[in-house]
């Protein structure tokens, strides 16, 4: 590491170079303002100690044009003075960004002690840096796994889903089509959890989740969307209605996949002896809004944490619950519709207000 002399005298400069001198500590050395910016300008430093008292530019201006610099604004400042202890030179030395004084004859013990508690800080905040960048690194690494994984998955998976769709239309043994089905239902989900993950990789790795946007007429969209939803949930009541223009400017599978979500975790979470809701309302200029709704409370605990991926908050043990990604990526692709995802919970239930606009001007990036 390094440490900045500054002072206009070569026997002070020569005199604390040889103090604070050792193996891992190199010493620059400035005999003006001036001069010390320009090393400044080419060197990381962990500590400067400079005289108060020089020409032209004096130790306070100095350390003002240190403070306005970026590049030198964490720097630790030791003012050194063979001045008098005034309390207006104090303060002044405080408000320029002086961290501590030394006054001369400079004391060799309290010297190498002062610079040495700087140095240990800087070894700490270089160790703390490196720890940061490699464990930055090992999470994009992870993800990029993922991403990898996911779509390597994807083939095999595939594989079984239509051999399996073969295997339940050439046979007529009921044992046969019933663990045919089975397979199906299980890879549906496996399928699911796999897109969940490559969204995951997108929104983290690829800049946001991509959009193909094209005209787009809500109503039978999010028709098909209930349908589904009510096949797997038979018993399950599930309440749609729309009013206005519901036509828009949007990705249609992202869409439908915001409302797959919100619905499947109603369906879920929700109270089950209650109906869960889905409202469009295209009566507003500018956007479409969507709500679901459905009887379950949201603890506060898990509200804050919500559009979180891999949640844990709502999770129960030995239930069928997915990755804990739904909510997240309904999250990513409101955003990445320049729209805005709302909760409003309380006892009468939970719902989840989605806006869009009808027309985006430019690239939604997040």
């Amino acid at each position: 590491m390094k440490c900045l002399l500054v002072d206009d005298l070569d026997e002070n400069l020569l005199a604390m170079s040889a103090l604070l001198r050792s193996e891992d500590v190199e010493v620059l050395q400035a005999r003006s303002g001036a001069e010390a910016l320009e090393v400044l300008l080419r060197h990381d430093v962990a500590l400067a100690m400079v005289d108060v008292q020089m020409p032209d530019m004096d130790g306070f201006e100095l350390a003002e044009l240190m403070r306005g610099s970026e590049r030198t604004r964490q720097v630790p400042i030791i003012f050194v003075t063979a001045g008098a202890r005034d309390q207006h030179r104090l303060f002044k030395g405080y408000e320029t960004g002086a961290v501590d004084f030394l006054y001369k004859p400079v004391d060799p013990y309290i010297l190498r002690n002062k610079a040495g508690v700087f140095f240990q800080l800087y070894r700490q905040k270089q160790q703390i840096a490196q720890e940061l960048h490699e464990r930055t690194e090992t999470l994009r690494l992870n993800e990029m796994f993922i991403a990898v994984l996911g779509h390597d998955l994807r083939n095999p998976l595939n594989s079984v889903m239509t051999l399996t769709t073969l295997l339940e239309r050439v046979t007529e043994e009921e044992a046969v089509v019933q663990a045919a089905q089975r397979i199906l239902g299980s890879s549906r989900r496996m399928q699911r959890m796999i897109e969940d993950m490559l969204d995951l990789a997108r929104a983290r790795l690829a800049g946001g989740i991509p959009l193909r946007r094209e005209s787009v007429d809500l109503g039978p969209l999010m028709r098909r969307v209930v349908q589904e939803h009510q096949a797997m949930y038979p018993g399950r009541a599930i309440v749609e209605s729309a009013v206005g223009d519901l036509h828009g400017d949007w990705d249609p599978d992202r869409v439908a996949q915001i409302a797959s979500n919100l619905l499947g975790n109603a369906l879920q979470h929700g109270d089950s002896s209650g109906d869960v809701e889905l409202s469009l309302d295209g009566t507003h200029d500018a956007e479409v809004r969507l709500v679901v709704s459905n009887g379950g409370r949201i603890s506060d605990d898990t509200l804050a944490h919500l559009f979180d991926p891999f949640r844990g908050g709502q999770r129960q043990p030995g239930r069928n619950q997915g990755l804990g990604l739904g909510l997240y990526i309904v999250h990513q692709i409101v955003r990445a519709h320049d729209g805005e995802v709302d909760v409003v919970t309380g006892s009468e239930g939970t719902a989840f207000h989605i806006r869009l606009p009808r027309r985006v001007v430019g690239v939604i990036k997040l």
